[in-house]
């Protein structure tokens, strides 16, 4: 697959987070040109405020791979990581984050993670302001 491919996997994720309620945000997590971890926003449903879309990735591609550091990997996400994520990024050795929508509230923090961003913008962007506008 590639970078497009994943990123529409990620908008699939994000609007499945939409259908349940949650801010449409959604991730995977890609190692060796292969999946490992998907996940959508799920804070609601699940009562957690770090249950964004990029933990809940990281946490099935640990599962997956039976290991906590992701070295190599590269994450997919709908909407530029907050800081928490991009914490929890750098402790597991992601390589290559790869986010759709800037988010204009957020400061990015430098560090070891390369970030390139807005892939299919658009598309992301949308998305989350139709589900801003209908909550409103």
């Amino acid at each position: 697959m590639k970078d497009e491919e994943y990123m529409r996997r990620a908008l699939e994720l994000a609007k499945h987070a939409q259908s349940e309620g949650e801010v449409p945000i959604g991730a995977l997590v890609v190692l060796e040109d292969r999946v490992i971890g998907e996940g959508w926003n799920r804070p609601i449903a699940g009562n957690d405020p770090t249950a964004h879309a990029e933990i809940q990735a990281l946490r099935a591609a640990s599962f997956s791979v039976k290991n906590y550091r992701l070295t190599g990997a590269t994450l997919f996400v709908t909407l530029e990581p907050c800081d928490m994520c991009i914490g929890a990024m750098f402790h597991a050795r992601i390589e290559r984050v790869v986010f759709g929508a800037t988010d204009p509230k957020k400061l990015v923090l430098k560090n070891n993670v390369k970030l390139e961003g807005g892939l299919l913008a658009k598309e992301c962007g949308a998305l989350l302001s139709g589900f801003f506008a209908a909550k409103r």
